[in-house]
Order: structure tokens, then sequence, then C-alpha cells
């Protein structure tokens, strides 16, 4: 490829990425139609009109498996919501925190950071947003919390090995995923902590906005009988009849039933971790017998399904969409501009410097690029530099992981359109607010990393 081309494409990768993330901060755009709409124009721009179309179907085809367990694995845990599996949890969660916001927001920090621990953000934002987001409606907390809270709970323990970035570090640089983690695990501690102290921060402010519902949380129950929703105008915790359409179902609300249900999740998780069969059958399958068990009827099925298909149309879409974005980024050979453009700015003296550089690296480029571009492409070239210059393969994967926090945030993460659906705040939004507290874990995990000697200054 000519530099002069090379060139080109990487300044318009860097174009297409900025002028998305633009659109859709400033509301001209909805997600899902930048994510389709950009990549083409700018595939368009490029000359790529012939060839485009399978770019497109191959980035898509990529992350069909996604979207189609995310199908699945949304409806399995809106039936779990509808028949009240989780309303025990929140109630136990009111009782305990006795309605002081700060206690509420510390506890899903750490409730986010335990879920999490099997290094899937998808499965996280299911369990956790659907056990929550009744408890921050009905006190009024700031969604915008939660969803903040438990993705950067999720930017610290997707590094455990059986994680993505890490897995993936691991296997470009021939390393066992160990050697990478373990002398990570006081600094992945830290950043636990941090995100606790981050929950806490936000749980003072919103007990100074809303105060100490004590006054209004029965202790025998558990839960705020009168506490207003904003989207009801009152209630308890527990879903109203509008909420619930199987409210009245004896199938449904049984402790038998729901005995049954947590069976049955049990073995879910199980089939998950085991890893035998691929994650979007395991809910296919679950989400089949699950509602065939709560909803014997056939009308109270169409009915679950009616009532879940928007939410499932609006997340499998967005994750179809960002598959387009990364079938021109790739195809088009954008990315791979992109990366060697980033690696021509780094001066051939500061070889020894390398794990800095590639800390700090990480934190813009997993933003700009997906991960596999990054672990597979980027980082055995930095590692390969390093290591004339005596920096050995393990301290550059680990360098590498410092930018995770703030991946999570980038528009090429599927599972983040799921998160902000299931807080109900909108993506722009949501990264405005979260970027300066995953910057601050990114850094929070760098500075730690270099007081301890895990990347040498």
């Amino acid at each position: 490829m000519p530099i002069f081309e090379a060139n080109s494409l990487a300044i318009l990768g860097f174009l297409m990425v900025l002028t998305f993330t633009v659109l859709i901060m400033m509301r001209l755009l909805s997600a899902m139609t930048a994510l389709i709409l950009i990549p083409t124009v700018f595939a368009l721009i490029g000359g790529f009109g012939n060839s485009m179309g399978g770019m497109m179907l191959a980035g898509v085809s990529k992350l069909a498996p996604t979207g189609l367990m995310l199908m699945f694995a949304i409806l399995y845990f809106s039936i779990l919501n509808d028949t009240g599996f989780f309303t025990p949890l929140t109630n136990f969660i009111i009782k305990a925190a006795k309605g002081d916001p700060l206690k509420i927001l510390v506890g899903t920090a750490i409730l986010s950071l335990l879920v999490s621990l099997d290094g899937d953000g998808a499965s996280t934002y299911l369990i956790v947003l659907t056990a929550m987001f009744p408890l921050y409606e009905r006190l009024q907390i700031k969604p915008i919390y939660l969803s903040a809270i438990v993705m950067l709970a999720v930017g610290i323990t997707n590094l455990v090995p059986w994680g993505g970035p890490t897995a993936r570090a691991a296997s470009a640089l021939h390393l066992d995923p160990a050697t990478l983690f373990v002398p990570m695990l006081p600094t992945l501690l830290v950043g636990a902590l941090w995100v606790i102290v981050t929950a806490y921060i936000l749980g003072l402010k919103e007990r100074k906005r809303l105060g100490n519902c004590l006054g209004i949380i029965s202790e025998n129950a558990g839960i705020p009988p009168t506490l207003p929703s904003p989207a009801k105008g009152g209630g308890d915790i527990r879903f109203s009849k509008e909420e619930r359409p199987f409210e009245e179902s004896p199938v449904s609300t049984s402790r038998e039933r729901l005995l049954i249900n947590l069976l049955m999740t049990i073995a879910l998780l199980f089939l998950l971790i085991q890893n035998d069969l691929p994650m979007s059958i395991v809910f296919m399958v679950g989400s089949a017998l699950l509602l065939i068990v709560n909803f014997p009827k056939l009308d109270d099925q169409k009915a679950c399904l009616g009532k879940h298909a928007s939410n499932i149309l609006f997340v499998v879409s967005l994750v179809f969409a960002a598959g387009i974005f990364m079938g021109i980024l790739c195809g088009t050979h954008m990315v791979d501009a992109m990366t060697h453009s980033i690696l021509a700015m780094i001066p051939s003296h500061a070889g020894r410097h390398l794990p800095i550089i590639t800390s700090l690296l990480s934190i813009p480029m997993t933003f700009f690029i997906s991960n596999d571009a990054f672990y597979f492409g980027v980082l055995p070239i930095l590692a390969k530099i390093a290591s004339s210059y005596g920096i050995n393969a393990a301290t550059m994967g680990r360098a590498s992981l410092i930018g995770q926090p703030f991946h999570l945030l980038s528009p090429l993460v599927p599972s983040t359109y799921l998160l902000v659906n299931l807080a109900k705040v909108e993506f722009d939004s949501h990264q405005r607010f979260t970027a300066a507290w995953a910057i601050g874990s990114c850094f929070v995990l760098f500075i730690f990393s270099v007081v301890i000697g895990l990347i040498p200054y």
C-alpha cells in the first residue's frame, strides 16, 4: 500500500470515528442510524462503493452470535423480572440500606464487582440492571449513576484471565493468561476500591439531593410503600399491575415457581461457566424453557414476547449496526492505517519507555479501534520493538490492559448499548458522564502499576 494512500486512509478513519462521536453526543443522529450511515458515507468517500457491501456483511456476520445471544438473554432476564424473581433481592437491599442512597450506590458497586467476575459484561449488565433498576426508579436515584458504576466495575473485572482483553493479549504474545494476571492482582484490587470510592462519592451527592428515606421505608416489609414513582405516581417496589400483566397468574407468583426459576438460572449460569455450549444456544434453550414453565398458556407467552419485543429490537439492531461500522473500519483497512500512523509517532529514542507509552496509548486506541485490532495488530508490533530494549512480552501485555475501563465507552462495544438500554439513559449522556470516571480508573491502574514496578518507568 502506498504511503500516501495509507495516510489518507488513516485520516479518513479518524474522521469517521470523530464524526460519529460528535454527531451522537450533539444528538443530531441516533446511535443506530449513525453506526449505519456514517461508515457508509465514508466508505463512498474513500472509493469503496463497489466492495463495501461485502465488508458490511462480514462485520454483521462477525457480530451475529453476539446479537443472537443478547436477544435471548434479554428475554430470559425479562421473564424473570416479570415473575418477580428479583423483587426479594431488591426489597432486601432497600431494607439493608434503610433508604440511604449512599449505601445503595456502594452496594451496587460491590454487587457489580462480584457478578462481573465471570468476565462477561453483557451478563453482568443483564443481572445487575434487571435487579437494581426498579429500586433506583422507585427511590428516584439518577439511573446514569447506575450505568456508570456497573460499567466501571466491569472495566476492572473484565481483566480476569477468562475475560476477553487478557485472553487476547496472552494469545497475541503467546503467553499463559495467568502470567499476565497474577502480578496484576494488587492493581486490580486497587481498581475495585476505586469503583467503590466512586460509588461513595456519587452516593454522597444523591444523599444530599434526595435526603435519607428512613421516614418512608417500611422497617417490617423493607419496601417503600408510599414513595412516589416517576413513571407511575406511587406504589411499592414490586411491579404494578400495568408493569406486570401476568401478576394475576398463580403460576408466575408461587414460591414453587420462583424456586424452579432459581434452579433453572443456576443451571444456566453453570452451563455458561462450563463453556461447553455457545452462550447464544444456552440462552435460546433457557428462554424457551423459562417461557413455558412460567406461562403455560399460549396467549400469555405471546403477551410476554410482545411486551419485550421493543427492548430486544432496540438492542439487537444496535449490535448489527455496530457490525456495519466495524465491517467498514476493518474491510477498508482504515484500522490498519490508523494503527501504523500512531506507531509512527513514537520516536525511536523512546524505546525504553515503551511500557509507559503502551499504557497511555491503550486508553485512546482501544476506544477508536476494536480490541481485536489492538491486541492482535498493535500489541505484537510494540512488543517486538520493546524486546530489542530488553523489555519482556509480559510487561508489555500488562501495560496494554490499562485502557480497558475507558474502552467500554467505545461505540464499537455492543454490550454498552445493552447497558444504556436497561438503565434507560441515552448513549451520549452515558459517555459524557462516565468518561472522566473511566479515565480515572485507567490512571488509578496506571499509577499503582508504576508505583509497584509492574510497569517500569
